[in-house]
């Protein structure tokens, strides 16, 4: 069988560094300038070149986004951004403007070019184009379905890379081109600063009735009438293989650490069972059951099977499902005294009930009976941001094990 690429978004090194051991083939991140999420940590050119040199240690790849719409003013300093990627050897560029491309071609001409989803590629004919001006892999538009991706597949040689997003959060507008932020906000989405107006709670007003608000959608509390659910193909893994793509994206760069965390190994489990058993794969539920630990809305299949319908969007709030707390990260394990050094996330205390998350392995329940402080002190609860505290555990843990407590 054809093996598709996991890939995974990195807001900071950390998240990268996670994204990595729970499974990631490879992850995208962006730097300060040029990508469209200004609101992640992002990386500094000393972070960036840390991070490949991280992800080549574990044989996976880096991919940085530059794909703002520019403006005159965005090639000040772009040729020194684009030779300094070079140099650090990254795997390639996340692009969508035709300038962009022209000047990554000019200054590193070995790199591989990737056409963002905010290209809009929606047909063979656009994925060829695109393919003789230089570009090696097309992250296509997030509104085809299985049966459009095939046909892009079969009418586009081998030496053509094709991706798509398989999960996360899903934008309203086409391929993320919109203009809606910029309008009620000033904020553009298409420089990296969307203000999610799509999330807001709507109601109308007639202009000689102001402060008369009426209800967009049979509900007096409002509408959030542009809430699109969350993308999941997990349960159709064997569908996406069969389409052609070459990655599977998972959307979140914004997301935490824990969520990367969780999705990551969800899908790493599902594209391993499925490698192994070939015709013979039987999804196992208990993955969508893990991804659910995660916040998320509910979930939909995008344009995957068909046209969204109401179903797909969730008109009563736009907030997160939150089952589960992220309370802690493994930094280290103390083999000779059977101590677990723990950095907190969240508060935690005598007498909770966790589970442990441990890259590619199941999780293991854990309840916690001693904390001890940094001066090895007994503690009855961790309630301070990052606090190093020591878990007794029997089972030997490697750094980056997460722990989780179910809410209640």
């Amino acid at each position: 069988m054809k093996k598709p690429e996991l890939l995974a978004p990195a807001g900071n090194l950390e998240k990268l560094k996670i994204a990595i051991e729970y499974g990631a083939d490879a992850v995208y991140m962006g730097g300060k300038q040029f990508g469209l999420r200004a609101f992640a940590d992002n990386f500094e050119i000393e972070e960036i070149v840390e991070a490949v040199k991280y992800a080549h240690s574990k044989d996976r790849k880096v991919y940085i986004t530059m794909n703002i719409f520019a403006h005159n003013s965005d090639f000040h300093g772009m040729k020194d951004y684009i030779q300094a990627l070079n140099d650090a050897k990254v795997d390639g560029i996340i692009l969508s403007d035709p300038g962009v491309l022209e000047l990554v071609k000019k200054i590193a001409p070995d790199m591989k070019i990737h056409l963002s989803t905010q290209a809009n590629t929606t047909n063979w004919q656009s994925a060829l184009f695109w393919h003789r001006q230089g570009v090696d892999r097309i992250i296509l538009a997030r509104e085809l379905s299985l049966s459009e991706i095939s046909e892009i597949r079969e009418n586009t040689p081998d030496t053509l890379e094709i991706e798509a997003f398989v999960h996360g959060a899903m934008c309203m507008s086409y391929s993320g081109r919109c203009a809606l932020s910029n309008y009620l906000a000033g904020r553009d989405a298409n420089r990296g600063t969307c203000a999610h107006p799509c999330r807001w709670k709507y109601y109308l007003m007639e202009e000689k009735r102001p402060g008369e608000y009426f209800p967009v959608f049979e509900d007096d509390r409002g509408t959030y009438i542009l809430n699109s659910n969350d993308l999941c193909m997990i349960e159709y893994l064997s569908e996406l293989i069969d389409s052609g793509l070459d990655s599977l994206k998972i959307e979140g760069r914004m997301k935490s650490s824990y969520y990367v965390a969780t999705v990551v190994q969800a899908y790493r489990q599902e594209l391993d069972r499925y490698e192994i058993a070939g015709d013979n794969y039987i999804f196992d539920s208990t993955s969508i059951e893990e991804l659910k630990k995660a916040s998320h809305r509910p979930f939909t299949t995008g344009f995957y099977f068909n046209k969204p319908t109401s179903h797909d969007h969730k008109y009563d709030n736009s907030q997160y499902i939150r089952s589960y707390d992220f309370v802690g990260m493994i930094m280290d394990y103390m083999p000779d005294k059977g101590l677990a050094v723990v950095e907190q996330r969240n508060h935690f205390k005598i007498g909770d009930r966790l589970e442990i998350m441990r890259p590619g392995q199941n999780f293991i329940d854990y309840e916690v009976k001693s904390i001890l402080d940094e001066n090895g002190e007994a503690i009855d609860c961790a309630p301070h941001p990052q606090q190093i505290v020591y878990l007794p555990i029997d089972i030997p843990l490697r750094k980056y094990c997460l722990l989780r407590r179910k809410k209640v």
